[in-house]
């Protein structure tokens, strides 16, 4: 029998972290992060990472791991989240693996044979000279499915895609899959209906912005990351840097254009998540409700022999 690791995902602003944290605290459970930008030091209010205070009631890892001006690969991920769940288990706690980067949830519960290729500075350096439009034309040619699925407006995301098509000799959609998985995972997903999800996602923005959203993009500004280096940390990120190039005449643009963004990120989101069948979605309410649903489906799978 294979260990149990049990999945929290779903769209942005569906509640994750929080059941995660309850979850865990009801299980004897440690949290592995499995957000794309929560493993840079720095993303705090614009990846919507979990605070310190919730920190402190579960363990949490691979939050903070890398500093925001070097590149942070898929393949870390899976190797550095496979080690932590391996030592959670070792502690006889049960890992939970919370977040809403589907691909980084996927290198896990798939155990995808990566393509561990680092990042090639001359590679990158001349694919970064090109166009946005160029990339995602080349890409479309040596990986039409990455390129049908990926963030097409992330150049961080289509050069690496690219990189590792190059690289490898091999679509990056084309990883094989390991024969044997490292664990039996359960995958819960948290629903709501589309328009309930938009207000949600709205609704956090406004508090984002209040809690100083913009104020930590102008941190990492006089840190050195660069503005290029903003677009490729997604739109929060990518909206406040043109607001402080000039790009965007005032704050409320900015703010209604990076909500309906995110609601149309969240609908790609969406169909990417709906494709796997596996997850079992549980209806959106409170935390209490929320908590509820899932704790009679994690006992029946933890003692599923």
């Amino acid at each position: 029998m294979l260990p149990p690791l049990i999945v929290v995902e779903g769209p942005t602003a569906s509640g994750k972290s929080a059941l995660g944290i309850a979850l865990a605290q009801h299980f004897q459970g440690e949290i592995v992060s499995a957000d794309s930008r929560q493993v840079y030091r720095g993303l705090d209010i614009g990846s919507a990472k979990v605070t310190r205070e919730e920190q402190a009631l579960v363990p949490h890892h691979l939050l903070d791991v890398a500093d925001p001006q070097e590149l942070y690969t898929a393949s870390q991920f899976q190797t550095e989240a496979i080690a932590a769940i391996h030592a959670i288990l070792a502690r006889h706690h049960q890992p939970f693996l919370v977040g809403g980067s589907p691909h980084y949830i996927q290198t896990v519960v798939d155990h995808f044979d990566m393509p561990h290729i680092p990042p090639q500075p001359e590679l990158r350096a001349r694919l970064e000279s090109q166009p946005l439009s160029s990339l995602v034309e080349q890409l479309e040619r040596l990986d039409p499915q990455s390129a049908a699925t990926i963030d097409r407006k992330n150049p961080r995301r289509v050069i690496r895609a690219l990189e590792v098509c190059l690289l490898s000799g091999r679509p990056f959609s084309q990883q094989r899959r390991v024969a044997s998985p490292l664990y039996r995972s359960l995958l819960l997903g948290i629903h709501w209906p589309r328009e309930v999800l938009y207000q949600r996602i709205d609704s956090r923005v406004d508090e984002r912005m209040g809690q100083g959203m913009v104020q930590e993009v102008e941190r990492l500004l006089q840190l050195g990351v660069t503005y290029e280096r903003l677009e490729a940390f997604g739109l929060e990120y990518r909206f406040i840097g043109r607001l402080l190039k000039g790009e965007i005449s005032s704050e409320a643009e900015m703010v209604q254009k990076l909500k309906y963004a995110i609601h149309d990120f969240t609908r790609r989101q969406l169909t990417w998540l709906r494709r796997d069948s596996r997850i079992i979605w549980l209806e959106g309410g409170t935390l209490a409700q929320l908590q509820a649903a899932a704790l009679p489906i994690i006992e029946a799978f933890l003692e599923a022999v």
